[in-house]
């Protein structure tokens, strides 16, 4: 491993790592699946804390470009894709301009205490509540889509917010906050008993997988989405201009 970190520059340390490791992932020995240095290691060897090497990968974890497996170590994920928001709206926006309005069909919105691992990627307390949104989408003939989302503190959205708008406008009108990058994971499960009542499949029916780090212009995470598309119903595409 031959990067190094600069400890004069501005760029956050954890960023910097961040940065680091998403070249080294880019490897061909390691997208074969060879095991990543571990983070005492990493930290060792730049002079850094195992902390701000843990807040790097914790990261790159949450996006689905790394597994971490206890008592064995991290791997390049398969099937990871990371995409740029060049042309991102809302997914009502999305749905409109296809010329298939949604509807919400449930919007729930509590403050929970989220798991560690969601404390870790937003850097906040073990005991700080935060924002816990779902919503049930779909056009007239039905539920389609299921999404769950948490919210880190720093954009204001309380359960006062009308949450019946697209999401992304109100944030940028209303709290300043700016969508710049989404960084996702996407996989196939089967639905469970929940997702099976919830999108109005049978048990074990195919569900798009889509796990989303929604970023402001400074990379901070703001958004951790989780969103389950009916299979027989979505595809999912991304357009990659060279």
């Amino acid at each position: 491993m031959d990067f190094e970190i600069d400890h004069r520059s501005s760029l956050p340390l954890h960023m910097q790592v961040e940065s680091m490791l998403r070249k080294l992932i880019e490897k061909p020995e390691y997208k074969n699946g060879k095991l990543l240095p571990n983070e005492i290691n990493i930290a060792k060897r730049l002079g850094i804390s195992r902390s701000t090497v843990r807040q790097a990968t914790n990261k790159l974890v949450f996006e689905s470009l790394l597994v971490r497996k206890k008592g064995v170590g991290t791997r390049v994920a398969k099937n990871s894709i990371t995409t740029q928001l060049n042309n991102w709206t809302s997914f009502t926006h999305e749905m409109d301009e296809k010329g298939l309005p949604f509807k919400n069909y449930s919007i729930k919105v509590h403050m929970v205490v989220p798991d560690k691992e969601i404390q870790q990627l937003f850097g906040i307390g073990a005991d700080e509540k935060i924002l816990k949104m779902e919503r049930l989408k779909g056009p007239d003939s039905g539920p389609l889509v299921f999404f769950i989302s948490y919210f880190h503190p720093r954009t204001g959205l309380s359960i006062q917010d009308d949450f019946s708008k697209p999401l992304y406008e109100t944030l940028e009108r209303d709290h300043h906050i700016v969508a710049a990058l989404s960084k996702e994971g996407i996989s196939a499960i089967v639905a469970d008993a929940k997702l099976s009542k919830v999108l109005n499949v049978k048990t074990g029916a195919p569900i798009l997988f889509r796990k989303r780090v929604v970023c402001d212009p400074g990379d901070r995470p703001f958004e951790y989405n989780l969103g389950y598309y009916r299979a027989d119903r979505f595809t999912y595409t991304i357009d990659i201009a060279r």
